[in-house]
């Protein structure tokens, strides 16, 4: 599986297009992108790899899950000192307490994304398993009906998927199972 970036702004190659070895690490980085779901790394300052790509995609993930993220509405005098906020409640939370109410395959997600060196390849292949089994062991089958065909379509949402259940109501069973 990839991941493909939408906003190719803030987008940069992880390796030489002309030897093809990984970016070297830097240090003192500005924050780079939205700060509510920017890794921890580039909290610190360090430069961005793919674990920060996955990392940010965690914290996406746990928004849509649960409508916010522990570090929003933090209140400072300047940006400077609201990103620090946001970075000291990323350091500060554990994983589990983060993920709390959503399946354990998420913990393990965000986990994994934190565990990996700046150079390092992720297990992509890993990472999609994960869900996919997550998925199955939800009971839901690949029926490639989704919220926008539905939408476009003019289907009231309600509507049931060959999984059994509305599309409406996917995301909450997610957050309502627990491993």
């Amino acid at each position: 599986g990839r991941v493909f970036l939408l906003d190719f702004g803030l987008s940069k190659a992880y390796r030489s297009t002309r030897n093809h070895k990984h970016i070297p690490y830097k240090d003192g980085k500005p924050l780079t992108g939205t700060a509510r779901y920017a890794s921890l790394n580039s909290h610190l300052g360090m430069e961005q790899s793919r674990r920060d790509d996955m990392e940010s995609l965690g914290y996406l993930l746990m928004y849509l899950n649960r409508g916010c993220l522990p570090w929003q509405g933090l209140r400072a005098a300047n940006n400077r000192q609201k990103y620090e906020k946001i970075m000291e409640k990323k350091l500060s939370i554990p994983m589990k307490t983060l993920c709390e109410g959503c399946p354990l395959e998420f913990t393990k997600y965000l986990e994994y994304c934190r565990g990996l060196r700046f150079d390092e390849n992720p297990d992509y292949r890993y990472l999609r398993h994960t869900f996919q089994q997550l998925f199955r062991n939800c009971g839901y089958t690949y029926d490639n009906v989704f919220d926008w065909t539905l939408l476009e379509k003019g289907v009231k949402s309600g509507v049931q998927t060959s999984a059994g259940t509305s599309s409406k109501n996917v995301s909450q069973l997610l957050v309502n199972r627990r491993k």
